[in-house]
């Protein structure tokens, strides 16, 4: 419950704080970028506020980045720190990347789901808190004892505490005020962040607009009367400026990116197993997919979504599966067939913490290791990591281009961070380049084989079932270039040196992202997937202060680009920043004998005998910029204790 000491990184600008004549109430401190969050038992909406408070400020132009606050159980008790459900809203006046560091600001429904956010670290010491005051005079005595302590616990603790009836004052519009909180704190948001009341209400509109009328109309009616309550009784008002926008902006979540990147890539079946967090692309894939002649197939289980996936590619389109760790982990066994048999496919796995049942509404990058090794025997897979909401739109069209033109499986990792993210971005303009050609069913040449291997590329010419002269007998078996099973030493070595020789000619025509800062210098960081926006924001941050710190992003991690060594031979030290587990090395048990390193940091070290360390954390939560400048100054520090 006491400050953490941390310092908010945001910088802020106050333009004017004057009394406005004749009111008596202050005009709007201008800000940067602002925190928010909105907490409350599930059901009552929190999760909707979120959301639609970040779309009114896309809308108004602001820079936004949005995390869902979760639950583990699905219905967990009302009134419980684990049941803690709502979302955090990163708004500013710039482009944003990333969830930031701790809110400036929490409207929390009871005090048990504020009590959940202050216990994670996820306030920002000396924070406003804008709490529900109904449980105060609740008739139960037990209630009304944890409420006072938690509230004279945030008081000492010296947050900025305002008590809010919104039980009464929701009251006055709907009879059951949990169906209209969230509303009405819509409107206080929208006051205290001086939001356009217009905007507001044209959102709220959308958001019910499969409702009937009354509904729509009682929606705006405790919109408008959040936003009045809040004028008149709260002396917070901030502005934070729009920059003009130059183009059409799209604002989504990670999730819906995937899936409509599975569209604009022109695949046509998506055949998935629900499962959290990925569960949700698929939705939104089968809320379109049908108005463009293609096909969602709920499987009845997840070897069951792998294998219809690869029975649909090779009938003759490269076809997606979703999925989350522990389908990843159920797949394998098909994804090998994929692999032996050479079908292309695209597998998306939306990361979450693990191992088993794990964190299931968590973020983690525990899966990567899984993705390139997890099959048994030799099994070459693509593999890349999206590192936006943005990325996730074209990530996926290009994993279909690849997996087709190299007739191999393809994976994309995204994460819990990035599933339920929101972000603007430009509007994507649709490019024909990005479909699949048309399926080939001209005649196959009398002397083609199956696979008849490429000696330079190891790719094979697909045969797709119908083509005169194409017949042949498809196994999961070793198999020569007829696809009869064969057991002979050299016909099993022979396709083991192509499939793996496609990764190889995949890897020459990838190209190495710039690195973000200097060429050279003291500490270079090295991330992927969803880490991105968290680390090159504490790079600018070390920079700003005169340290000599660059980040290197890396897209591809199977095979990985050319150049990474030369980049990593220019600086002092090297480190990557993984949101996985790594032992840290100040456990009296660990040594560098025995210290087990973050993934990336164990590829980078074995491929190219570089003592690249690593620091990360794996505690369910997004990466944030202050934490990853404190690991890079302590880095530094040490760096410097050496060199003495």
């Amino acid at each position: 419950m006491t400050p953490t000491g941390k310092q908010h990184h945001a910088e802020t600008a106050t333009l004017s704080r004057e009394e406005t004549p004749g009111t008596g109430q202050s005009s709007a401190e201008v800000l940067q970028e602002h925190i928010v969050e909105i907490v409350s038992d599930s059901g009552e909406g929190a999760q909707r506020c979120g959301q639609s408070l970040a779309a009114i400020a896309a809308r108004s132009g602001n820079g936004i980045w949005t995390v869902e606050i979760i639950p583990a159980e699905i219905q967990p008790p009302h009134r419980s720190v684990a049941g803690a459900s709502g979302n955090r809203v990163r708004i500013a006046s710039h482009r944003v990347t990333n969830v930031g560091d701790e809110a400036d600001l929490v409207v929390a429904f009871n005090e048990q789901v504020l009590l959940s956010r202050l216990r994670a670290g996820e306030v920002k010491p000396g924070a406003t808190i804008l709490l529900e005051n109904m449980w105060a005079a609740y008739p139960d005595p037990d209630i009304r004892a944890a409420y006072a302590k938690v509230r004279d616990e945030v008081k000492a603790a010296g947050y900025r505490l305002y008590e809010v009836p919104l039980e009464v004052e929701c009251q006055k519009y709907v009879p059951d005020p949990r169906r209209g909180k969230n509303m009405f704190v819509l409107g206080m948001l929208c006051a205290i962040y001086s939001l356009d009341p217009e905007l507001a209400r044209a959102q709220v509109r959308f958001t019910f607009a499969k409702k009937e009328q009354k509904i729509v109309d009682a929606n705006v009616e405790l919109l408008d009367a959040g936003r009045a309550w809040a004028e008149q009784n709260l002396d917070l008002r901030y502005a934070i400026p729009a920059p003009p926008v130059t183009e059409p902006q799209v604002v989504m979540n990670g999730n819906a990116a995937l899936a409509l990147g599975v569209v604009a890539s022109g695949m046509e079946v998506c055949a998935m197993y629900p499962i959290t967090p990925a569960t949700s692309a698929s939705h939104y894939l089968s809320n379109i997919f049908e108005k463009v002649g293609c096909v969602v197939h709920q499987a009845e289980d997840e070897i069951a979504a792998c294998t219809f996936a690869i029975g649909a590619s090779y009938a003759g389109k490269c076809a997606v599966t979703i999925t989350s760790g522990p389908g990843l982990s159920l797949k394998q066994e098909g994804i090998g067939l994929a692999v032996m048999a050479e079908i292309p496919l695209v597998v998306i796995d939306v990361q979450r913490g693990g191992p088993s049942t794990g964190l299931p509404t968590k973020v983690e990058q525990g899966d990567l290791m899984a993705a390139m090794f997890g099959g048994h025997g030799d099994a070459p897979k693509v593999v890349m990591a999206a590192s936006s909401i943005e990325d996730c739109f074209y990530s996926v069209i290009t994993a279909r281009k690849i997996a087709e033109t190299f007739n191999m499986v393809v994976v994309i990792l995204t994460d819990a961070a990035l599933a339920t993210a929101q972000q603007p971005y430009p509007r994507p303009k649709f490019n024909a380049d990005w479909l699949a050609p048309p399926v080939n069913q001209s005649a196959v040449p009398e002397d083609a084989h199956p696979y008849d291997w490429d000696e330079r590329t190891g790719i094979a010419t697909r045969f797709i079932p119908g083509q005169p002269n194409g017949m042949h007998c498809l196994t999961g078996l070793a198999h020569d270039r007829d696809s009869h099973v064969a057991y002979d030493p050299e016909i099993n070595e022979e396709g083991l040196l192509n499939r793996s020789r496609k990764l190889a000619a995949l890897q020459t025509t990838l190209r190495l992202a710039p690195v973000f800062g200097d060429e050279e210098g003291d500490l270079l960081l090295i991330g992927w997937g969803s880490t991105r926006g968290a680390i090159e924001e504490a790079v600018s941050m070390l920079r700003a202060e005169g340290h000599k710190v660059s980040s290197l992003h890396l897209k591809f991690l199977q095979p990985m680009a050319s150049g990474i060594d030369a980049v990593m031979k220019r600086f002092g030290k090297v480190m990557t920043i993984e949101n996985n587990w790594n032992d840290p090395p100040s456990d009296p048990l660990i040594t560098p004998d025995n210290r087990r390193y973050s993934h990336l940091a164990q590829l980078l070290r074995s491929r190219w005998l570089i003592d690249v360390d690593c620091w990360g954390k794996a505690r369910g939560q997004p990466l944030k910029p202050a934490a990853i400048v404190q690991a890079a100054r302590a880095k530094l520090a040490q760096a410097q204790g050496e060199d003495q």
